[in-house]
């Protein structure tokens, strides 16, 4: 029986996401028409989600290396040295998509997936953060969102047994219809035994271990390279199902192999799955892979090819071993209950071929799959005219408090400020006993066995992103690099997902141009480098109830590094001291949470950042780490100064009194570069190190009581307390059917 499936249409390749003109491109790279598998391994491939076919001439302009960096992107995870023969691990990706129309899975599915990134190149996971953005809490459908979304985010790390320590959650109505789920993981390998993923050597073996493959996922890259319409719940099949217990038995399974010497590459499935990892393998290596789909592990009954090499089927993964060292790794599989398949070999031909009964059903050239995918230069506006089109004005007169105490306490209440003690209880942070501290300005793990420390931070602020995408870009970096300085750790490198609109749109696409050119100045400048990273895009929805594109959103995963983690800093107040402010405020209140919260007013243009300064206050900040003086720091960053002082008394459970009368701008603008640094005793002299480095610094607080108080107002610490801990409390006991 003739098993070669038919030939493609030009309808049937627009079914798949392709236009004419890459129709056209699969015709001249195949001089015939495609079979419906080579199709659908085009369509995947040439994805925005796989190829980065809009993005990839400006991710060029990121900084990727520096001494410390062992392996930038173009790699499953970025790589960098940590001292002691030990490397850190990392990347961030989203999960957007799958997320808003199975939220539980969807989530789920991408802490698998960011897990087998980073397991995969040798490194034991260690820990996991998220940057989550949703729309308006009364929305009807967000509270069934956010329930479905945190408990597959803590249903599967949880599991897994790896913690979940750092994390951002915001609010706002461009998320409506395009929720933003972005996973982050954490792990640390040997300097000596880090794994990659280039196929080589002519007729090695190809090995597909994990789990059976199933029909769940089937184009999921390609749905997450789409936006929304009406149809989004027709698109449930395309999301995948994920099994923790299952990953936790392939990570062991793995590093216990990886022991050995038995493995040449290796590389998960992940967006795409068989297709994406096999093509990527081949095209690193510069070889060619033959694959017999008639051994490939299936789970359900009559699976074609076409199914196969598109599932997306979670804990898969493909390596490439050494001849004869298939039974060795097989044993090691079987031992962990995971199945374990030789599916194919390494050629010298340069192409994928797919066999199926007997006969190849699919036979392409690797290049126009990879490096020669197609790469578009998409128009966009110039800074001055994307400022006109978004209508930002510069300065303008903004209102005046006449109630400071009460627009503190109204913004701790507001759901971006809210505590997020009903999120973080979900999640286990405490798992692997390494977790020195969450809920702080970084997350920090010790490495098991030594007296060092990393430090996790997720970053980005969307709101300044629109309204000045360069600046914006330059914001999301500083903010890291300051989060993992207030906790005592040496930033060291970001992984990103950058989280956009529809490319096609200038005005979009200049959104994305100008954060990247943002972002490249500010790694530059911090000597911050990039060392992996995601592009998400077409995140618009035109679906009922949902607006159009989401707001910009360069998500920023910053690592840092502790090299005596007893020197850590927290930002709880204790007992009695002075907390001086670092650096000199703008006027900032444009586009700050006070004017959305307490005016209505989303308008003016971010704050700046100003780079050296950035650097020099981070670095001092530094030196003070493990000084027996100082006794918290924090960073300022939403809500401004006033916000950030009561975070510090609510963590410490300890009032302040704010020195002097200041205005609304000193309150509650949004100024870069900040921190507060309570002080037990000698403010005087840090004051006076501070400016002998040319660095403004003042007493603005002193703690104590159990108020925050100015010279003419005053909250409890217990009252701001309750307003602080309302808003999950009281949404999540409000029932709404679910999925309304």
């Amino acid at each position: 029986m003739n098993s070669t499936p038919p030939p493609s249409t030009a309808e049937l390749a627009e079914q798949h996401g392709l236009d004419p003109a890459e129709y056209d491109r699969v015709l001249k790279a195949l001089g015939r028409e495609p079979n419906l598998v080579e199709l659908g391994v085009f369509s995947v491939m040439w994805s925005e989600h796989c190829s980065y076919k809009s993005s990839r001439i400006h991710l060029g302009k990121l900084p990727t290396e520096a001494p410390w960096v062992i392996c930038g992107p173009g790699e499953n995870a970025g790589v960098i040295d940590i001292g002691d023969g030990q490397a850190a691990i990392f990347k961030m990706e989203s999960h957007n998509h799958p997320s808003y129309i199975e939220p539980y899975q969807g989530a789920a599915t991408g802490v698998g997936g960011i897990l087998r990134d980073v397991f995969t190149m040798g490194a034991r996971p260690v820990a996991n953060a998220n940057a989550l953005r949703f729309g308006r809490p009364d929305h009807p459908r967000m509270q069934h969102l956010v329930r479905g979304v945190v408990a597959g985010i803590g249903g599967y790390g949880n599991c897994v047994g790896v913690p979940t320590v750092a994390g951002e959650t915001n609010f706002h109505p461009a998320y409506d219809g395009n929720i933003l789920v972005n996973a982050m993981t954490v792990g640390i390998a040997e300097t000596s035994r880090i794994f990659y993923s280039a196929a080589s050597g002519i007729g090695n073996p190809i090995v597909y271990v994990g789990s059976k493959t199933g029909r769940d996922g089937i184009h999921g890259a390609t749905m997450a390279s789409a936006d929304f319409g009406e149809d989004a719940d027709a698109k449930r099949p395309t999301v995948q199902v994920g099994d923790p217990f299952t990953e936790k038995l392939l990570i062991e399974a793995c590093l216990e192999l990886m022991a050995t010497d038995a493995i040449i590459a290796i590389q998960d499935m992940g967006a795409a799955g068989l297709t994406s990892s096999s093509v990527e393998m081949g095209a690193k290596g510069g070889a060619g892979i033959h694959l017999d789909m008639n051994k490939v592990p299936c789970r359900e009954e009559g699976m074609t090819p076409y199914e196969i090499m598109l599932s997306e089927s979670q804990e898969r993964m493909l390596m490439v071993l050494k001849p004869g060292r298939e039974a060795e790794a097989e044993a090691i599989f079987r031992k962990w209950d995971l199945d374990f398949a030789v599916i194919g070999s390494v050629t010298d031909t340069g192409r994928l071929v797919l066999e199926w009964n007997g006969d190849v059903v699919c036979d392409i050239p690797l290049g126009p799959l990879a490096d020669e995918a197609p790469r578009y230069d998409r128009p966009y506006l110039d800074r001055n005219a994307y400022r006109a089109w978004a209508q930002v004005k510069s300065e303008q007169d903004w209102p005046e408090s006449d109630d400071i105490g009460g627009d503190l306490e109204r913004l701790l209440a507001c759901p971006d400020l809210a505590s997020r003690r009903w999120i973080t209880q979900q999640y286990d942070s405490q798992v692997g006993a390494d977790t020195l501290q969450t809920g702080g300005d970084a997350g920090v793990v010790r490495v098991h066995g030594t007296g060092k420390a990393l430090a996790i931070t997720t970053d980005c602020t969307p709101r300044y992103v629109y309204a000045d995408p360069y600046e914006g870009g330059k914001q999301a970096v500083a903010e890291a690099y300051r989060n993992l300085c207030a906790v005592g750790a040496r930033p060291l490198a970001i992984t990103n997902c950058l989280n956009f609109g529809n490319p096609q749109r200038p005005e979009i696409m200049s959104q994305f141009v100008h954060a990247i050119e943002g972002m490249a100045e500010a790694c530059a400048a911090l000597d911050f480098p990039v060392v992996s990273g995601n592009v998400s895009l077409y995140n618009e929805s035109r679906a009922t109830g949902g607006g159009s594109a989401i707001l910009p959103t360069p998500a920023i995963g910053g690592v840092g590094l502790l090299d005596d983690y007893t020197r850590i800093h927290t930002i709880a107040l204790e007992g009695e001291c002075e907390i001086l402010l670092l650096g000199t405020p703008q006027r900032a209140l444009g586009q700050s949470l006070w004017l959305r919260e307490i005016h209505g007013i989303e308008a003016g243009l971010p704050p700046r950042v100003y780079l050296e300064e950035e650097r020099a206050h981070g670095e001092f900040v530094r030196t003070l780490a493990g000084t027996s003086s100082v006794a918290a720091v924090h960073d300022v960053s939403d809500g401004g100064m006033l916000v950030a002082l009561a975070e510090m008394a609510l963590a410490g459970d300890v009032g302040l009194e704010l020195l002097g009368r200041p205005d609304a701008d000193a309150c509650f603008g949004e100024s870069q570069g900040l921190y507060l640094i309570a002080v037990r005793k000698a403010a005087a002299v840090l004051r006076e190190r501070a400016m002998a480095k040319g660095i403004t610094c003042e007493v603005v607080a002193r703690s104590g009581g159990d108020s925050i108080r100015g010279a003419d107002w005053s909250r409890s610490v217990a009252q701001l307390r309750a307003a602080h801990e309302r808003f999950f409390d009281d949404w999540m006991q409000t029932a709404r059917p679910a999925g309304s």
